[in-house]
C-alpha cells in the first residue's frame, strides 16, 4: 500500500471508540471515513465530535461496506460480534484489526484467524498493553542482559478500581477478569518472556454481585525455564493502589529489575542501583484515570497502521495474539481441572 492516510470505518461506537479513534487519528497514518453501530444515534453522535459526516453514518454494517471506499475495517464492537463481523469484512478481501479479546472461545479464535487467512488478509488485534511507555523502557533494559540468566519474574496487576462502574456490563460476563484484563497482562508476559510451555492458575470472585472473576493468579514457565507469575486483581486494595499501572519484577543470576510505582525502572547488581523514571506521554483526549493506558494506543495503533502499508512489522497480529488467546483460556482451563497445562496444549 502507498504511504498515503488509510481508510477505515469503526465498527461498534461505545465505552472505548472515542480513545480507539483519536488513537488512530494521533498517529496521523490514517482517517476514519464512516462508522457503524447497530444505535444509530450513538454512532451520529462520535461522528459529531470527530467531524465525519452524519451521511458516513450507519445502523448496518452491510451497507457500509456497500457504500464505502475502504484500507481496512476496525471491529471496537461486543466480542460475541467479533467473529462474524471479521468474516464478512474479510469475504470483502478487507483487512481488519479487532478489539481484544479476539473471542469468545479458543475455537472461535482460531476460525476467525483462519477465515483471515482463507481470504488471504490481514489480521490485527488491538492490543496495547504492551505498548506502554515504561513497558517498552524495561524491555529494553532487560534486553541488555546486565542480569544474566533469568529465572523468575513477577507480573503485578492488582488494585480495587471501580471497574464496574463506568462499564456496568461487566458485572454480567460470566468470564471476566482473565479476557478483560488477562488478555493484556498475559501478552505483556509474552512480549517480556517469550512463549510460555506449562501453565497452571487460579481464580477466585470477590467482589458481591458479579457473574465472574475479579481475582486470578497465573504460574507460567516461560523463556526456556523461567518461572513467571501474573497476579491480576480488581478486588486488592493496597499502599501502592495506582490503576492501571503494571508492576514488574524479574531476578537474574546477577542482578534484580523492577517497574516500580509512578513509572520507576531500577536495576540492582554488582555495580549499584541504576534508577529512571520513564512517565507516559500526555494526550488531551485521554481520561487522566486511564492515563497509562490510553498513551498506549496510539503506538500500538501506528505500529498496525505501518504494517498495513508494508513498512512495519505488525507485532500483535492474528497468529501471535492466537498464542496470548491460548493462554486466557488455558488459564480457565487449568482453575477449573486443577491440571497443569503443558505445551501440547498451549503452543500445538
Amino acid at each position: 500500500m502507498s504511504s498515503d492516510k488509510l481508510r477505515f470505518a469503526m465498527f461498534g461506537t461505545g465505552f472505548w471508540s472515542y480513545f480507539q479513534l483519536a488513537g488512530w487519528l494521533e498517529t496521523g497514518e490514517v482517517e476514519c471515513v464512516a462508522l457503524y453501530n447497530r444505535t444509530k444515534s450513538k454512532a451520529e453522535k462520535l461522528a459529531a465530535q470527530f467531524g465525519i459526516p452524519q451521511s458516513a453514518v450507519y445502523d448496518s454494517a452491510e451497507a457500509l461496506l456497500d457504500n464505502q471506499k475502504l484500507d481496512f475495517v476496525d471491529i471496537c464492537t461486543a466480542v460475541e460480534l467479533h467473529y462474524p463481523q471479521t468474516k464478512l469484512a474479510a469475504e470483502r478481501g478487507l483487512p481488519v484489526v479487532c478489539q481484544k479479546p479476539m473471542a469468545t472461545t479458543l475455537e472461535e479464535a482460531e476460525a476467525l484467524v483462519g477465515i483471515c487467512k482463507q481470504h488471504n488478509v490481514p489480521l490485527y488485534i488491538n492490543e496495547n498493553w504492551r505498548w506502554q511507555h515504561a513497558i517498552r523502557a524495561f524491555k529494553a533494559q532487560l534486553d541488555k542482559g546486565h542480569l544474566g540468566r533469568l529465572f523468575r519474574a513477577h507480573i503485578d496487576y492488582r488494585n480495587s478500581f471501580p471497574v464496574f462502574d463506568n462499564q456496568p456490563f461487566l458485572k454480567e460476563l460470566e468470564q471476566f477478569i482473565l479476557t478483560d484484563i488477562g488478555s493484556h497482562i498475559l501478552d505483556t508476559a509474552r512480549f517480556l518472556f517469550g512463549d510460555a510451555t506449562t501453565l497452571y492458575a487460579h481464580t477466585h470472585r470477590v467482589t458481591p454481585g458479579i457473574k465472574g472473576e475479579d481475582s486470578a493468579t497465573a504460574m507460567m514457565t516461560m523463556g526456556g525455564g523461567m518461572t513467571v507469575v501474573a497476579d491480576m486483581s480488581y478486588a486488592t486494595r493496597r499502599e501502592h493502589d495506582r490503576f492501571p499501572e503494571t508492576y514488574l519484577q524479574v531476578e537474574g543470576e546477577y542482578g534484580f529489575l523492577e517497574l516500580a510505582p509512578d513509572f520507576w525502572i531500577r536495576e540492582t547488581t554488582a555495580a549499584g542501583v541504576f534508577a529512571a523514571r520513564h512517565k507516559p506521554p500526555r494526550y488531551a483526549w485521554a481520561d487522566p484515570a486511564y492515563d497509562v493506558a490510553h498513551s498506549s494506543i496510539v503506538p500500538a495503533q501506528w505500529n498496525i497502521a505501518r504494517a498495513l502499508k508494508g513498512l512495519e512489522h505488525g507485532e500483535t497480529n492474528g497468529d501471535d495474539n492466537l498464542k496470548t488467546v491460548r493462554l486466557v483460556f488455558g488459564s480457565y482451563e487449568s482453575a477449573r481441572t486443577g491440571r497443569v497445562l503443558g505445551a501440547d496444549v498451549l503452543l500445538p
